[in-house]
């Protein structure tokens, strides 16, 4: 959506304007460039690139770094692991913060449905806060039921004896 506004900007430019960290920028920018959306040239700073929108397929190859690092990201991105596997991965670690919470929850409320886990979450969770949507929250505690640490019955959560 930044783009709209100007059609190039800095990564530090782009993490201070969003408010998240430059890795995750990265991670997640690195789909558009991927997909020939972006291109990423090197900025005045070496840990500082530009990544410009893509008007043309001429803009593509023009001033970009996208053919060589791009690739070379890509194969080193988790070892080859695919780029959805990645955000499920970002995501699982995302939530890792509040594995801590839903033991606790299930310890002290007993059995509980994804609706209750999540408004639960949301209420108590202050720091980090929790801004999860609800599909997100359900594929994380399949996670959990899959890693054995939950159960799963009749539509209700609880912890594994």
């Amino acid at each position: 959506m930044r783009f709209q506004e100007k059609p190039s900007w800095t990564s530090k430019a782009l993490t201070t304007e969003i408010g998240i960290p430059v890795n995750s920028l990265n991670r997640r920018i690195g789909f558009w460039t991927s997909k020939g959306v972006l291109t990423e040239s090197v900025g005045p700073d070496a840990d500082d690139h530009i990544f410009t929108i893509v008007d043309s397929m001429s803009d593509v190859n023009k001033n970009s770094i996208v053919n060589e690092s791009c690739e070379a990201f890509q194969m080193n991105e988790d070892e080859g692991e695919s780029s959805v596997a990645s955000v499920e991965e970002q995501l699982k670690k995302e939530m890792t913060v509040y594995e801590k919470f839903i033991i606790g929850m299930l310890t002290n409320f007993g059995n509980m449905t994804l609706d209750k886990i999540h408004n639960t979450l949301k209420m108590f969770c202050a720091e980090p806060s929790y801004d999860k949507s609800l599909q997100q929250l359900q594929s994380f505690l399949s996670g959990l039921v899959s890693d054995e640490k939950l159960e799963m019955r009749d539509g209700l959560y609880l912890l594994k004896k």
